[in-house]
């Protein structure tokens, strides 16, 4: 059976507990599990579980992650990296930053090697990662730095089967002000095409069909709000349609995310981050998807962040967590 793994990320936010929600065995969470052509490999500190476990009310059998091991199907195992100093559910330490990075780089080697088919992510708390010292943009830099490929970030929303809506950005974890200069016609067409060809291995459509934003209002109102439209991405899209990518654009991101344009969309790529992804996370927070692209290895993860402040509580919803490991396994072309 292959194996996914699964990282728990920020060990004092809310991974723990959505990974022990999942898997525990007062859980609601076997019905979902025994479906799973896949066994689990969850990465994180015993110990951190074990506290969580108890504070949470709940108790779990994990075995250790054996990979010579024979695997099954529906089953969950532990990989154990210990922190370096002991959490406190809600409270960061700068020094276990190290310990959330060696959880992306094992689960990453492992895919690498074929060891795991893809990996889910936890959420990480960035702030924590750079106050530590350490230069940290995001998992969608970081995994790129580690295994290679041109990044792209895209989330989705699956909560409408019929016409699910896919947000892929052209640029990530920037400063607004930082955006317009970070804006290339190289940048587009190369984004662009990741996107063309995951989609089409992904979905099995030849064409699909992509809404691409303007950066200005109005998409630069014929140049009176902005040139970047006419000077980059425009000619951005022309050469990209001129190779076979069905691209449609530039168009107003204040109009484009309505059902008349989303309805014939296959995804939407938006230039910023603030830009198209507050529209999807109003669409389907908590059930939506962040999936990596343009990378040699499947990653998607969980649209919401470490919320320190129910962790331990027994508040944090699944959701998106279960969303992202149906989506890893449609992406390895399994389904459960």
């Amino acid at each position: 059976m292959p194996r996914l793994a699964i990282t728990s990320g920020e060990p004092a936010g809310i991974g723990p507990d959505l990974l022990l929600v999942l898997g525990a065995r007062e859980s609601d969470g076997a019905d979902f599990l025994a479906k799973l052509p896949v066994e689990l490999v969850i990465l994180g500190d015993r110990g951190v579980f074990d506290e969580r476990a108890k504070l949470l009310g709940l108790t779990y059998d994990w075995p250790d992650h054996d990979a010579e091991a024979p695997s099954e199907a529906g089953t969950i195992r532990f990989l154990n990296l210990p922190t370096s100093q002991p959490v406190q559910a809600g409270r960061l330490a700068p020094r276990n930053a190290m310990h959330v990075l060696a959880l992306l780089d094992r689960a990453a080697d492992g895919c690498t090697a074929g060891e795991f088919i893809g990996m889910v992510t936890a959420p990480v708390h960035k702030g924590v990662i750079n106050d530590a010292g350490i230069a940290f943009s995001g998992h969608t830099e970081y995994l790129a730095d580690r295994v290679g490929g041109h990044p792209v970030m895209m989330l989705t929303a699956l909560n409408d089967t019929a016409h699910p809506l896919r947000v892929a950005l052209a640029t990530t974890h920037l400063p607004l002000a930082d955006v317009p200069g970070a804006i290339s016609q190289q940048l587009i067409t190369e984004v662009l095409d990741i996107l063309n060809r995951d989609l089409c291995s992904w979905l099995g459509k030849p064409r699909p069909r992509i809404l691409v934003c303007g950066l200005n209002p109005h998409a630069g109102e014929s140049g009176h709000l902005g040139r970047e439209e006419i000077d980059v991405i425009g000619p951005a899209l022309e050469q990209a349609r001129e190779s076979g990518i069905n691209a449609i654009g530039p168009l107003p991101a204040d109009t484009l995310f309505t059902p008349q344009h989303l309805n014939h969309a296959d995804a939407i790529l938006a230039m910023y981050h603030d830009q198209g992804l507050p529209v999807l996370k109003f669409a389907g927070f908590g059930e939506a998807v962040n999936i990596t692209l343009g990378l040699p290895i499947i990653r998607t993860s969980v649209d919401h962040g470490t919320a320190l402040n129910i962790a331990g509580s027994g508040k944090a919803e699944g959701g998106s967590l279960r969303a992202a490991i149906l989506c890893a396994l449609s992406r390895a072309g399994l389904s459960a």
